[in-house]
């Protein structure tokens, strides 16, 4: 799988652009089907404590799947849009078993 991170606003560490690499590879269990993975980590504007946004958007043979969550720290945000990716994975699939 083909996975692309994106830092708006700032530069990530190394250990953040592993930790989102992790996460997205482990999608693959779930699903040997996705094509590709492009993440958006993003610094929102305001100075709230949960301005850390994470984008995830895959390529997958029933059609894009996208989720995009706001957090305290770039993980959360990247956990919770995995968990909700995976979701929407699971639900792809009842419907191509269901054709």
């Amino acid at each position: 799988m083909n996975i692309k991170i994106h830092s708006v606003r700032f530069d990530a560490d190394k250990r953040l652009i592993q930790f989102v690499n992790q996460k997205i590879e482990k999608l693959n269990h779930f699903s040997e089907g996705i094509v590709s993975a492009e993440v958006y980590l993003r610094l929102d504007n305001d100075q709230e404590k949960e301005n850390k946004i994470a984008e995830i958007k895959i390529e997958y043979p029933g059609g894009p799947l996208f989720a995009k969550k706001q957090s305290k720290t770039f993980e959360e945000a990247t956990d919770l849009a995995v968990d909700a990716i995976k979701k929407q994975i699971v639900k792809q699939k009842e419907k191509m078993k269901g054709i």
